[in-house]
């Protein structure tokens, strides 16, 4: 005789041992089964749970959804799950905390199931677990992928969109802008005379400027479909889509007004003896040829040649003539 198979186990005490909440409603949703997990985690001993109509049974409210998914399994015997992404705390339910500390709903996964009593009577199986430290896991997973998704698009320095980012906007704004037959406008932006600002004043002070300059460019911006972008050491780039090309020229008078206002001294440039920069703009509605980078790349080459500090417009049309700030 196999004596393991002989053996008898008390199947409150399987219950009682669980570590989950196992609870027991009849069809009038009155408490039939009460284990240790779910008394302990309500601090409601089972003799003051038991044949009380579950709702009743906390003195706090319980949540309507639990309410409607044990109403619905009671009545069309189907079993529920309700999940924790919508659901996190429908119970009343607690961790032990330090004294003096405020408590916090646990945050549970709970599952509803009907079952028949030895008599043949509807009954509903309520399985409760602990789900906290998987949404506390869920919850460090999803800032620690913020926070990578930063890095990979955020520029370091400046804490401004990297040229990764730019390199994948840009294509996207392009495409859009073709789609869409609207005017789109690259604004290319480089220190004045940066190389004699860090070999007079220092690595470490260059970098500051490149900050302060960065910052100033911003707060222009106000749309969230505009982007500044580092596009390589002293050098910055704008992409804003829907402006008249008017519009365009005088936001790119805006920006060097902005870096000029901030009077960062730069007695290695002359005239102005403080930092500025020079701004190239193109705007247009791109076609099949996409020219508008190259054509704001140009533009920033004829603003060092005339000078620095100052805006230079180029049409994106060959036929047009580029208009001087």
């Amino acid at each position: 005789m196999n004596t393991l198979g002989a053996k008898r186990f008390d199947m409150e005490d399987i219950f009682n041992s669980l570590n989950l909440g196992v609870c027991v409603v009849d069809a009038d949703s009155k408490v039939l089964l009460w284990n240790n997990w779910i008394a302990k985690h309500s601090d409601i001993k089972e003799t003051d749970a038991l044949n009380r109509q579950f709702e009743n049974v906390f003195s706090e409210s319980v949540s309507p959804a639990f309410l409607t998914a044990l109403k619905n399994t009671l009545t069309h015997r189907l079993p529920v799950v309700l999940s924790t992404a919508l659901h996190r705390t429908p119970l009343p339910l607690y961790n032990g905390c330090e004294a003096n500390q405020q408590q916090t709903r646990m945050y549970q996964s709970i599952t509803i199931t009907p079952i028949q009593s030895q008599l043949n009577e509807s009954c509903c199986l309520i399985q409760i677990t602990d789900s906290s430290t998987s949404i506390k896991r869920e919850k460090m997973l999803r800032s620690h992928s913020e926070i990578l998704k930063k890095e990979a698009t955020t520029d370091s320095l400046t804490d401004i969109c990297n040229r990764r980012f730019f390199d994948a906007h840009y294509e996207m704004a392009i495409a859009e802008a073709k789609r869409q037959k609207h005017p789109l406008s690259i604004f290319m932006v480089d220190i004045d005379f940066f190389k004699s600002y860090n070999d007079y004043y220092g690595h470490i002070a260059g970098d500051n400027a490149i900050k302060q300059v960065a910052s100033a460019l911003k707060s222009q911006l106000s749309r969230a479909t505009d982007i500044v972008a580092r596009y390589g050491g002293e050098e910055f780039v704008l992409v804003m889509p829907h402006l008249p090309q008017k519009i365009a020229e005088q936001f790119a008078e805006k920006l060097r007004s902005a870096v000029f206002n901030l009077a960062i001294p730069h007695i290695k440039s002359s005239p102005f003896n403080q930092i500025t920069i020079s701004v190239g703009l193109c705007t247009g509605i791109p076609e099949n040829d996409d020219n508008l980078l190259n054509k704001a790349d140009a533009a920033l080459y004829q603003a060092k040649l005339k000078g620095r500090n100052r805006c230079i417009c180029l049409p994106l049309c060959e036929t047009e003539e580029y208009l001087e700030q």
